[in-house]
């Protein structure tokens, strides 16, 4: 019998896209979701209201934890840093509480999302799974995530948590942001421009979960990037290649970019030079390792969809 998934996020970038690949492989998926769907297999939750359909919980061997506020959509205010918080600390808590109401469930491990601005702004240095939490708001975001996820060893889960860098897809998430002022030919590296990007392609992403459900020796903290970082300049210049733009030398400072996003500015400008050694030494395989690789298929596969 196949096994069965709940998805939590599954109408975000990644869960849309893993639950495809899911399906397309013989799981069987649950989601959790605000709304009710027509799908038999989607559930109700509210994480602030604390209520949940336990049915989403039946047969379910795997629960990948994608649900939590998009970070950079809004201004960072008080009441918004608090819900980007509570809608991944309170939605891990709303799980574990509803595994600990049903004493049949079936539930072994438990894969949860996280990022790599759990490490802060680190400049040139270069992160393990071992760096220190850092500072700023998403650190502090991640720190409370992921203690919250760790909860879960003491419901004898398994535990793992992929710190991921720039998910890049023509879908959404990043790199529609960053390619269109290149499209309007305005393309140029913003602060230094020096910053270390941790990225990966969608695919690799979604395979990275598949890996974690599949691999049982998959425990702990992994920095979910592809092998070999860029810095924010090379990432720009990359996708103005693709597009046949121009890339400016001229730089968008940072007090420009306080005006436009306030805070925000910290997760714009946060360098993560990420090792991805520890992914490598698990087995896991990545098919993009190489930003030039990764851009070239997601640009063609658009050209394909559009031609």
């Amino acid at each position: 019998m196949a096994k069965k998934i709940l998805i939590t996020g599954a109408t975000g970038l990644v869960g849309t896209e893993l639950k495809k690949h899911l399906l397309k492989q013989g799981y069987e998926v649950n989601t959790l979701s605000r709304k009710k769907s027509n799908d038999p297999n989607s559930f109700v939750w509210d994480v602030y209201k604390g209520t949940i359909d336990a049915n989403c919980l039946n047969g379910v061997n795997s629960i990948i934890h994608l649900a939590g506020e998009p970070v950079a959509d809004k201004k960072w205010t008080e009441e918004r840093k608090k819900q980007i918080i509570d809608s991944r600390v309170k939605s891990t808590e709303l799980l574990f509480k509803t595994i600990r109401s049903k004493p049949d469930h079936q539930v072994k491990s438990f894969i949860s999302a996280s990022a790599v601005g759990y490490y802060g702004d680190c400049g040139d240095e270069i992160l393990t799974e071992e760096s220190p939490n850092g500072y700023g708001f998403l650190a502090v975001c991640c720190k409370l995530w992921e203690d919250a996820v760790d909860e879960g060893r003491k419901l004898s889960l398994r535990i793992v948590k992929l710190r991921t860098g720039i998910v890049l897809s023509k879908a959404g998430g990043a790199l529609p942001q960053l390619d269109l002022p290149v499209r309007l030919f305005a393309g140029s590296a913003i602060g230094t421009g020096k910053q270390w990007t941790p990225w990966l392609h969608i695919n690799d992403m979604v395979e990275m979960y598949i890996f974690a459900i599949e691999n049982i020796k998959t425990e702990g903290i992994y920095n979910a990037c592809a092998p070999f970082p860029v810095t924010n300049s090379a990432l720009t210049k990359a996708i103005a290649k693709q597009l046949h733009r121009p890339f400016w030398p001229i730089k968008v400072p940072k007090f420009a970019l306080g005006v436009l996003l306030g805070d925000r500015t910290e997760a714009v400008l946060m360098s993560n030079n990420t090792s991805a050694q520890k992914l490598l030494d698990a087995g896991f395989k990545f098919k993009f390792t190489q930003l030039k690789e990764a851009l070239e298929d997601l640009y063609s596969t658009t050209s394909r969809k559009e031609s």
